[in-house]
């Protein structure tokens, strides 16, 4: 099995996607190319990526420059679905800054620190989750399974190298499932994998966002394991060749200004920064602002957080169970001081930032129905309806199943209810959340990501039992 996975891994390095223009146009003179890498439809990578693209703020920093120095910048973007073909394409000196998950920044350090020109620097994170949700496990609706422990013997769709396998091999080492005999794992792209869960190839799918909220919200799936579960963090993050950054440091600061740009318009405007990627990527704007939206699965926070080192740090085995990789140190291989300074340049304090562990944007406000201010966000939940310009916050999830049969009885269509996992935190989809009634409980209903959480709780709690969503909306108090 380790074989197969090495020579599964070592074909996904040197794919690329379809459409993708591998060889840099050569500059003209006293003009500078820099290629980026990124993965659209990963969207916890878009503030170095799609949203950090559709905003132009690179070429505004870029054009900033030209201004002074007269030196001309190119900016070409190339898209992939994982990191893997980033990796490939920086090994062959065809990509300069690339963002990808912390498994396959591990591969991409490992890869490439042999060859000068090639070899990388972690430079910052885009998105994280500190406690691994931004990675999880899926089955079809109607799937017998219920706990990880029932895809003993079955096939599991996985991108070999990727954030999801990571995490999948670390759960069902947890489970006492061994990854390499346990289950069958198809080396598939994100979208092979979606199609092969549809039509019964596999038996599940493991990838990281926004895969499984996808399916989820298409009716074609139903969340299994929550990565959360692991309490293990997650996150992507930026590198950069070198010797690219050597010779030209000041596309790196442009890249890294310009980052912090698209992270503060996130910040300020998440329900425009998701509609922006939604329009980008084709995904539904339902699902970015799923994971993008305020108390999401991913905190944007650009800084490198020694949680967040240590976790890559543990991630190591990982890649001896995959391959034969050469041995990364990870304090060479993390680099802040470019960011460092692009903090200093903006007057901003970078150990404070570091130091720093809430999402910095959370569900607030007035709650409308329960009239109460929303002040936790273990709690907070969020209302979309057709045809209002802003959402609607709500104080729990009580006070949102009560916000939606109101809407319900008013005509009004909800694009998308959000609540926290009661058990983990993470957002979900109201109507794809597993509803349990516990008498006595401050909401009296409660919310669970996977059904493997729900009976923990119930478990826990005598008289506490499942109950449909439509019941739960009915019973709302």
């Amino acid at each position: 099995m380790k074989n197969r996975f090495a020579v599964a891994l070592a074909a996904a390095l040197v794919l690329t996607s379809a459409g993708c223009s591998l060889d840099s146009k050569a500059p003209a003179a006293g003009e500078v190319t820099v290629v980026i890498g990124y993965q659209s439809k990963t969207i916890n990578t878009v503030t170095a990526g799609t949203l950090l693209k559709a905003k132009g703020f690179f070429e505004q920093r870029l054009g900033d420059i030209t201004k002074r120095t007269n030196v001309k910048y190119t900016v070409q973007w190339q898209d992939y679905d994982t990191g893997a073909p980033i990796t490939a394409q920086m090994l062959a000196e065809k990509i300069d800054i690339g963002s990808m998950g912390d498994y396959p920044l591990l591969i991409n350090g490992s890869k490439t620190q042999a060859n000068e020109r090639a070899k990388t620097e972690l430079v910052s994170v885009t998105g994280y989750n500190a406690k691994g949700a931004l990675n999880m496990v899926v089955v079809k609706p109607n799937s017998p399974a219920h706990t990880l422990t029932d895809l003993a013997g079955q096939k599991v769709s996985a991108s070999v190298g990727s954030a999801g396998h990571g995490t999948l091999v670390r759960a069902l080492t947890k489970a006492g499932i061994d990854p390499k005999t346990g289950v069958e794992v198809l080396n598939q792209q994100p979208q092979v994998g979606a199609s092969a869960l549809e039509s019964g190839q596999v038996q599940a799918l493991a990838q990281f966002v926004a895969w499984p909220g996808l399916l989820a919200f298409q009716n074609k799936a139903r969340l299994l394991f929550d990565g959360a579960e692991l309490n293990v963090p997650t996150f992507h993050g930026v590198v950069v060749r070198r010797d690219y950054a050597g010779q030209h440091p000041e596309v790196l600061d442009a890249f890294l200004q310009a980052q912090l740009d698209a992270t503060d318009f996130l910040h300020q405007k998440p329900l425009e920064a998701a509609q922006l990627v939604a329009q980008d990527t084709g995904l539904p704007q339902e699902v970015v602002y799923l994971y993008n939206g305020p108390g999401g699965a991913v905190s944007f926070d650009t800084t490198l957080k020694p949680s967040l080192i240590d976790a890559l740090k543990s991630d190591v085995p990982y890649l001896k169970s995959i391959g034969d990789f050469a041995d990364l140190n990870i304090d060479q291989f993390v680099v802040d001081g470019p960011l460092r300074k692009a903090f200093a340049d903006r007057n901003l304090n970078y150990d404070s930032a570091v130091a720093a562990t809430a999402n910095p944007i959370t569900v607030s406000g007035q709650d409308p129905v329960c009239n109460v201010a929303v002040t936790d966000p273990a709690l907070a939940g969020e209302l979309w309806i057709d045809g209002h310009t802003t959402t609607q916050p709500a104080a729990n999830p009580g006070c949102l199943l009560r916000a939606i049969r109101d809407a319900n009885a008013k005509g009004e269509k909800v694009i998308a209810a959000y609540v926290p996992d009661a058990e983990l935190g993470t957002r979900w989809f109201a109507d794809h959340s597993v509803w349990v009634h516990s008498p006595g409980s401050d909401t009296n209903f409660l919310p669970f990501d996977t059904d493997a959480g729900a009976q923990r709780y119930i478990a826990a709690h005598p008289g506490a039992a499942v109950v449909d969503y439509q019941q739960a909306l009915a019973g709302a108090v």
